[in-house]
Order: structure tokens, then sequence, then C-alpha cells
């Protein structure tokens, strides 16, 4: 059986598309993988074959950073978007700044200068082939940020026409008050880590203890958009499973597979399931480059869990039962 999709809140992420995009696509995995080779014909027309898979599937938001594939994913994409257009006006882009390789001028490092800043942008323009990015947003926080002078930047930035919007990743509820106490523009989204794998936030939510503590109470307070990382959690849910997984992770996967039959769904669909059913519109990003893939994360647009088979879930991936 089919079940109808919760009702998904439109943040202001949300609001300069047609209509609302309930996932994400990253574009982490484009561009030929990570190394130094130049694209090729074959990673363009695979780019070209991701984006009008997701835009079929409804899947309208695109996630970038300048680091992926060391620049190429960006570069692949924005050889298709040249080629045709028209395509830039179906979607929403982001991509994200601030984290510097190691090199002959140091090692790695999160750099949030004024200089840094600004060429990146700049060179996301480039590489993209667009005059203006929907979404900026900081890559991971940088403890030796000149805050005025970061703020100055953006500032100029969103005047000059390069930047829309302005969002932040891998950021605590602390950063994020800091943030946007200075900032003249809001804060949209935040970028975190979240998957059935990886349950720090939705554990913080039970037994408060860590630094995400209160991160949904802040982000629905403040009409900032949680967009979920690794929310497939590389497929460890959905793949075909080794001989020596532990015995949670087993039943995980049995259950899902359980589920997934009840709600006449995919697995994929069930573990993002996961994710929308808590009331904080959540977007999960997804990142493989399979199209069929693509389609069946497409389906938990179908699928609302109960209230029971949520807790079922997050049970078996804790390995225990609640407090």
């Amino acid at each position: 059986m089919h079940y109808p999709s919760q009702q998904a809140k439109l943040y202001p992420i949300a609001q300069h598309l047609q209509s609302h995009s309930q996932l994400i696509y990253g574009c982490m995995g484009l561009g030929g993988g990570w190394n130094t080779n130049t694209i090729s014909a074959d990673d363009i027309k695979q780019a070209q074959a991701v984006i009008e898979t997701c835009l079929e599937q409804d899947i309208k938001i695109f996630d970038h950073a300048d680091i992926y594939t060391f620049g190429k994913a960006e570069q692949v994409f924005g050889k298709v978007l040249s080629s045709e257009p028209s395509l830039r006006d179906h979607m929403s882009i982001q991509s994200k700044c601030g984290i510097r390789f190691a090199g002959k001028d140091g090692v790695k490092r999160y750099d949030f200068s004024a200089e840094w800043i600004t060429q990146s942008v700049d060179n996301i323009l480039a590489r993209l082939h667009i005059e203006q990015l929907d979404v900026l947003m900081l890559h991971r926080p940088d403890p030796l940020a000149d805050m005025e002078a970061l703020v100055d930047t953006l500032s100029t930035l969103h005047r000059a026409g390069k930047i829309k919007h302005i969002g932040m990743s891998n950021m605590h509820v602390q950063q994020l008050i800091r943030f946007q106490a200075l900032l003249p523009l809001p804060i949209i989204c935040n970028q975190i880590e979240l998957s059935l794998g990886h349950l720090a936030v939705i554990n913080d939510a039970i037994e408060p203890s860590h630094h995400y503590d209160g991160m949904f109470e802040h982000a629905e307070t403040h009409d900032i958009q949680i967009q979920a990382w690794g929310a497939l959690f590389q497929g460890q849910f959905t793949k075909e499973m080794s001989n020596d997984v532990s015995v949670n992770v087993r039943h995980t996967v049995n259950l899902i597979s359980d589920l997934a039959q009840k709600y006449e769904v995919s697995k994929e669909a069930i573990v993002l399931a996961f994710l929308t059913r808590l009331p904080n519109a959540i977007q999960p990003i997804i990142g493989t480059t399979n199209l069929e893939r693509i389609v069946r994360c497409a389906e938990v647009k179908s699928c609302l869990l109960s209230h029971v088979d949520w807790y079922s879930l997050l049970e078996s991936a804790r390995g225990h039962e609640v407090p």
C-alpha cells in the first residue's frame, strides 16, 4: 500500500523553486573521480543523464562543493548547463566553500578569509557557467575566522548578485546563533550528517548530551532548512549484507526489507523515509550516480512511515530501545 507523504514545509530555500524538492542531489560523485584526470565526454554524458533523471523525479536542488572531485564535479555540471541553458530555470544550485586541501602552501585547513571566500565563489560560478548561486554554504567552521571580515565579504557577494542566499554546513546550534547575530541575511539552511546509521542529532533530541542539542528546535524556530548528508549511509542498509555485519545491522536490513514490502516502495525509500518522517521537513541528500537508484530514492515521496514503524527502525539502528 502507498501512503501519501506528509506536507513539507516551504522553507526559504524552496521558495524560489517552482515546487518543493523533497530530495537534494549531491554532486560529489560527478566529474570522473578524485583524481587529476581531465573531464571526459563520458563524464559530461553521465552528469547530463543524472541531471535529467533527477528533474524527471522532481529532484530540483543540486548540491556542490568547490572541492568535489577537485572541482571537476562543478565543471561537468557547467558543461551540461552550457549545452542546455534552459535546464537552469528548473533547478536550484548550491555550493560550499571554505575547505582547502594540503599543498605547497600548507596543510589541509578551513579558510574563511575574505580573499579565499571571494576567490572560491568566483571560481565556482566560472566552473558552473552561471552568474549566481542560489545558496552559498560555508563548508565547515573555521575557528580562526575574522567574523567581521567574513560578514562583509558575504554581504558584498550578495550585493554583487553572485549569491542569493546563505547557508551553513556542519555547524552546531551555538555557531548558527553566532553567525546569525552578525549576518544581515538570514541563514536558510544547515547541512549536517544525519541518517539511519548516524543518529547523533536524533539521539540528542531524546537524550540531550552533545553539541547538536536543540538543533531541530532551533532550525524550526528560525526557519532553517536541515539538509541531511550521508542520508543513505553509503548504502549499508540497502546493499547485499556481508557475513561480518553486526547483529543490529542485520536486523535493521531485514526490517527495512519487510517495510519496503509493506509500503510497496524500495528499500532506499524506507531509509530516506526515516528522515522525512521527522516533522522538520528534512531534505535528505542522495549522491548515487546509478540512475535506477535515483528513481528508487524518489519513491520516498509516497511513503509516510507510521509512528510505530519509525520507532522500530530507530530501536533497531540504535541496537537497543529508547530510554
